[in-house]
């Protein structure tokens, strides 16, 4: 019965009898044998647990594997020590259990070397030869060649003895030599008299004096089919020294296992080359991150860092001029086109040609790393690199943009009159040439090799590891580049900043005058009213006004503000305002006293601190600092540096940092006698009150504003409602114009709409965009119309809300809604011109100094304290708009 006991017929019984194979299981399977079906799903059978299949993933099955891979790399393997067996052994043993020996010695030999030498000791016994040799294919399929692995190994040879290393290893072109031609041919060659084969070179029995009857020579083949090596045994001892058919099957059946072996031993080394070349990529990597200050520093750790990989007697990284001279070239071109109005016309001119010889490439640096020499490295002078031979095949390499391996025979043939040696004596035999890549597929540089320390030409495995080099290389050149043109580009803003710093900056001439004017009275020139004008006041009075302000708010004293920095800082601030329609110093200046008389007028003082009202008075004046007559949304769309720098509230945080910058200035810190807390606490302030006059962040906040207000909340201790309350009178403050008498309000409104109408007129020119109609020239008409929804949207609900909370800001919601009416007239008027309903009764002008009576319009209560000169009678049918002066703008991209 045994004996048609076979797999195939087991096989097929289970296949019949699916019942036995689960009964059997249930009983004597072990617990983490796994069911697999179609599905993958678990069987329905409730006697059989199966489990999922291993994830190998997660490293903890192959954890021996791993251990025994690392042992093997790092070279602390324990080789397992077994005897061999002799002669008389291996000839009493059966075939199966010869073989048999075999399969262990291949499952436990991982050193392809050890195992190949027992399988030509064992042959050599079975096939009663006196010894074999084993040759391995090398080169590329052009250019394939055998190589004497194990040569003349006899029954008592030793692996050291037998052991060729790529020093001593003889090599056989395909086709030459009995060798050569079962390798090229795959077929067995059994010669009886080697000396009567042509094939045969009798030189190698001339040099050691042995002579050579009988040759059997096999080749060993890869599961493809495709030649890996050839093995050969010589002389056979008994009989007529001829090998018989049945040594051609011992050896062939053996030969498959070598075949086995060889092919696992490469896989396994593809896998410790893989290993080591992983690890030179993380140390690679490491090193770019460790080293950027430098970009010589950093050539040379990453050369140091690889040398171990690299296993040659010189290595060389060439950088050319362009790699060098990158980041200043990109800074020229950049500055060069922001001035430049026609910067195209000189891209060919700064575009450096692509070179046509190697006379065009030229090396800015080099840096040459000596085995020898115990890793030091050597920066040669540029008339050495010119007239280096090595770099001039560096030139070509960057010439064709292609990597070169070159051996001793190929130079002369390649480049001429190259010769092999250097003028410092050093001779190089062969090369490996590798171009050096930016992020722009620009060569920057070249890796080049000579010498492998093995004597031999390098190998496609060797050129994936200079490839590997000259990436990571090529990585850190740029990386480093990057943190270079960054250190220059805050060197340059360092510098920047110190030149404005001083221009920005009010001279001490400035500063003296002012220190010796005569700071008039608040109440005298209207600052604690809320109908104040600063249109008959020059430039100078308003200084004077600014410090007055902070002199009778007591600030000055409380926080120990020397009046030189207060006047200084006071004249810088105005300094750094533009000259633009609108958003200039004056607007500064009247946000500022609009919040002086909020707090001192409008009982508002009692809800702050010293410290916050300083605050408050400082975010005023600087709240617009650098203004560029454009808002958030115009930086925006011409996505100008400033939209670059900040994601939101652009203009805002560009206000903060410039009134930082000043008070970071020699001689304008107001803050220099504040404790540290004070310090941290103010600048906080400062951010947040600037940022609150962005009146997208007003519309978040109206609505929490509003609540408190109709809850009656009238202390606002904690911290968010302050903050809050804060935000509010920002606003309050910002938009305050509209709350002016008539006559000032009606300027002002021309002011704004001149500066809204600039701006529609660089979307239209500048981004072929058509404005929105408050800043649209074409619709100027409609300007009242426009006031009229701005009131009712922004300003109107801020200034009741104050009014609810304190009557004494009634005044803000008054001035504000006479100026609505006024704006509804005109608006009303030129809807009827337009219309043509307008008759001689409805042309009637607003007489501008007639009183509100006069004019049809409720009164408002009266709170002036500072009286106007009245102007002469003017009367008109609609705003006039004074069309502004048309000026250049540079616009940074």
């Amino acid at each position: 019965m045994t004996e048609n006991l076979n797999p195939t017929n087991v096989e097929n019984y289970l296949i019949k009898n699916p019942e036995f194979l689960k009964s059997y299981l249930s009983k004597h399977g072990a617990p983490d044998i796994t069911h697999k079906d179609g599905s993958h799903s678990e069987p329905s059978s409730p006697e059989i647990k199966i489990k999922r299949l291993p994830n190998f993933t997660s490293g903890r099955g192959n954890s021996i594997t791993t251990s025994i891979f690392k042992k093997y790399v790092e070279g602390n393997l324990e080789r397992i020590k077994k005897t061999s067996k002799d002669r008389n052994q291996l000839l009493s043993m059966s075939e199966d259990e010869v073989f048999m020996e075999l399969i262990r010695d291949i499952a436990t030999e991982l050193d392809v070397n050890v195992l190949c030498h027992k399988i030509l000791k064992n042959v050599s016994i079975l096939t009663r030869s006196d010894r074999g040799s084993l040759f391995l294919v090398r080169g590329s399929k052009g250019n394939r060649y055998l190589v004497s692995k194990l040569f003349d190994v006899t029954e008592v040879s030793t692996i050291s003895e037998s052991l060729h290393t790529e020093e001593t290893e003889i090599k056989v072109p395909f086709g030459k030599g009995i060798a050569g031609f079962v390798a090229e041919s795959k077929d067995t060659v059994n010669i009886k008299d080697a000396y009567e084969d042509p094939r045969f070179n009798k030189d190698v029995d001339l040099k050691t004096g042995y002579r050579t009857h009988s040759i059997l020579c096999m080749p060993i083949l890869n599961y493809e089919g495709e030649v890996i090596g050839v093995a050969q045994i010589i002389n056979k001892v008994t009989g007529n020294h001829e090998f018989t058919k049945q040594d051609e099957d011992v050896f062939r059946k053996y030969l498959i296992f070598c075949g086995i072996g060889i092919t696992n031993a490469q896989l396994f080394e593809l896998s410790v080359q893989e290993y080591k070349r992983n690890q030179l990529l993380l140390n690679l990597a490491r090193g770019i991150f460790e080293e950027q200050t430098s970009l010589e520093r950093l050539i040379q750790k990453v050369m140091l860092d690889s040398q171990d990989m690299l296993k040659c007697e010189r290595c060389t990284v060439y950088l050319t001029e362009e790699s060098m001279s990158k980041s200043r070239f990109i800074h020229l071109n950049r500055a060069l086109s922001s001035i430049d109005p026609h910067p195209e016309e000189d891209s060919n001119v700064q575009a450096k040609a692509k070179p046509t010889s190697t006379k065009d490439v030229l090396f800015s640096m080099a840096f040459d790393l000596y085995a020898k020499d115990g890793g030091n490295i050597r920066v040669p002078s540029a008339a050495e690199v010119a007239k280096s031979r090595n770099a001039e095949i560096a030139r070509h390499v960057v010439l064709k943009g292609t990597p070169l391996n070159v051996s001793e025979i190929q130079i002369d043939a390649m480049f001429g009159k190259i010769r092999g040696f250097e003028d410092d004596g050093f001779k190089t035999k062969n090369m490996l040439c590798m171009p050096i890549f930016n992020n722009e597929k620009k060569i920057i540089g070249v890796t080049l090799l000579v010498n492998k320390l093995n004597g031999v030409p390098f190998n496609e495995n060797d050129a994936n590891i200079i490839e590997a080099f000259s990436i990571f290389t090529g990585l850190g050149i740029h990386n480093c580049q990057m943190y270079e043109n960054a250190c220059r580009l805050m060197a340059k803003q360092t510098v920047a900043l110190e030149v404005l710093s001083y221009h920005a900056t009010a001279q001490q001439e400035e500063t003296d005058k002012l220190m010796a004017s005569e700071f008039p009275p608040g109440k005298d020139i209207g600052l604690y009213t809320f109908e104040f004008n600063d249109i008959p006041l020059d430039e100078l009075e308003t200084v004077k006004c600014t410090i007055t302000m902070f002199q009778e708010a007591n600030l000055l004293a409380e926080f120990k503000i020397p009046l030189e920095v207060m006047c200084r800082w006071t004249l810088s601030v105005k300094k750094n305002y533009r000259p633009v329609t609108y958003h200039n110093w004056r607007h500064a200046f009247n946000v500022t006293q609009t919040m002086f008389t909020i707090l001192y007028t409008g009982g508002l003082i009692k809800k702050f601190e010293g410290l916050e009202v300083l605050g408050l008075l400082v975010a005023c004046l600087c709240h617009d600092l650098d203004h560029r007559g454009t808002n958030n949304a115009f930086q925006v769309k011409v996505a100008s540096p400033l939209a670059m720098l900040y994601s939101t509230s652009v203009m805002e945080h560009h206000h903060f940092d410039h009134c930082i910058m000043i008070l970071n200035s020699e001689g304008n810190n107001i803050f220099q006698s504040l404790s540290p807390a004070q310090y941290r606490n103010i600048i906080k302030m400062l951010e947040h009150a600037i940022l609150s006059t962005d009146l997208a962040l007003y519309f978040k906040k109206r609505g929490d504003f509003q609540k408190l207000v109709q809850e009656g909340e009238t202390e606002y201790i904690e911290p968010y409602k302050k903050d809050l309350l804060k935000a509010m009178m920002m606003t309050a403050c910002d938009v305050a114009a509209i709350t002016k008498p008539w006559e000032i309000q009606e300027k002002v409104a021309q002011l704004v709409a001149n500066e809204f109408f600039e701006q529609g007129d660089k979307e239209r020119t500048e981004l072929g965009e058509t404005p929105m109609a408050m800043m649209d020239r074409e619709k100027k008409d409609e300007l009242p119309k426009m006031q009229v929804g701005f009131i009712d949207a922004i300003c109107l609900p801020i200034y009741k809300m104050f009014a609810e909370m304190n009557q004494s800001l009634r005044p803000l919601y008054d001035g504000v809604m006479d100026n609505k009416k006024h704006w509804q007239e005109l608006a009303e008027v030129h809807e009827r011109k337009t219309t043509g309903k307008i008759n001689d009764e409805d042309s009637e002008p607003v007489q501008r100094n007639r009183s509100p009576e006069q004019n049809g319009l409720p009164q408002k209560s009266d709170s002036k304290e500072h009286k106007r000169k009245e102007p002469e009678v003017q009367f008109e049918k609609k705003v006039k708009i004074v069309e502004p002066k048309k000026t250049k703008v540079c616009v940074l991209l």
